[in-house]
């Protein structure tokens, strides 16, 4: 598949605002960060800044942008439309969460509950997103159990990340965050692993034989290709990354996202000042930005459409 920018902006910047959102949101619950209005409004505003960025760049790749509000009509089967309607839905949380927080509550346990509202609406947006891809039967690379979870674990993590440089900033301890980005990079660093071995050695039964009931006679290749110049559909999905490429760009998102932040996160574990701190996280999530973005890159340029058979024969 052809990655588009649009929605390599939108994976990584909603997944690290909901990861934020969620964070900050069980954070104020259990009493970890202290409820001052200037931390609330600056690490919620971050969170919806970033959640809003992701879901406005994902309409950029549409044809008719001005006709997304029609997506969240398909509730009922379609994961993109479930996706718009609970990232609309945690909006109400996630508000009252930052009115009560900064402005103080008009209602005894506000804040509270509606930080757990956010956490869950939260979890329940990026599984949606996830299930986008793993839904679709005709992307082997994409259809695949591990692809939700591999999305929360990362929006978790750089959503941590974020975390772990705001909090010193206002005078609050990190490392309590910096232990929370630890687990949930470790586990999307497993997932991770575990999902690019199962697109590697999952079998391609999308082939020409199967699809023209031809291969019992041996194998189908195309006279002629069907068109005399590449199309759209060529373009956006027929796009190939050579294997050698990919296994390089794997381990400069391995080093990048999973590897250098667990080692600064690490030494953030240590009691240090908060300049230290703030430091060792700006590091964190600067190496975590261009990780993520090299790994989103790859999910989409490693997956292949079943189309592609119709075009260059093989299988996909």
């Amino acid at each position: 598949m052809h990655p588009a920018y649009s929605v390599i902006v939108f994976t990584t910047a909603s997944g690290a605002g909901y990861g934020l959102l969620i964070w900050l949101s069980a954070g104020v619950a259990l009493g970890l960060v202290p409820r001052t209005p200037a931390l609330g409004f600056t690490g919620l505003g971050i969170a919806l800044s970033l959640v809003t960025l992701g879901l406005l760049s994902s309409t950029l790749h549409l044809g008719r942008p001005e006709r997304a509000w029609r997506a969240f009509s398909q509730w009922r089967s379609s994961w993109l439309s479930r996706e718009g309607v609970a990232a609309v839905a945690t909006y109400l949380p996630a508000g009252a969460l930052g009115l009560g927080w900064v402005f103080g509550e008009t209602m005894p346990g506000q804040v509270t509950t509606a930080a757990w509202l956010a956490i869950a609406g939260s979890l329940v947006t990026l599984w949606c997103t996830g299930k986008i891809y793993s839904s679709l039967t005709t992307i082997r690379a994409w259809n695949q159990p591990l692809v939700p979870p591999v999305y929360i674990a990362l929006a978790l993590g750089t959503g941590g990340l974020l975390a772990c440089a705001l909090l010193p900033m206002f005078g609050a301890d990190a490392r309590w965050a910096a232990a929370a980005s630890v687990v949930s990079l470790v586990v999307g660093w497993v997932l991770k692993r575990r999902y690019w071995t199962a697109i590697d050695s999952a079998a391609r039964t999308h082939t020409a034989e199967a699809a023209t009931g031809l291969g019992h006679l041996g194998t189908v290749r195309p006279l002629d290709p069907p068109h005399t110049q590449p199309n759209y559909v060529m373009r956006e999905m027929g796009y190939q990354v050579a294997r050698r490429h990919a296994l390089k760009l794997r381990k400069v998102a391995v080093g990048l996202l999973f590897l250098m932040p667990l080692a600064l996160l690490i030494w953030l574990l240590a009691p240090l000042p908060a300049f230290a701190q703030l430091t060792l996280a700006i590091a964190a999530v600067l190496s975590g930005v261009i990780g993520v973005l090299v790994e989103r890159w790859l999910f989409f340029a490693e997956a292949e459409h079943v189309v592609v058979v119709y075009y260059r024969g093989g299988a996909a």
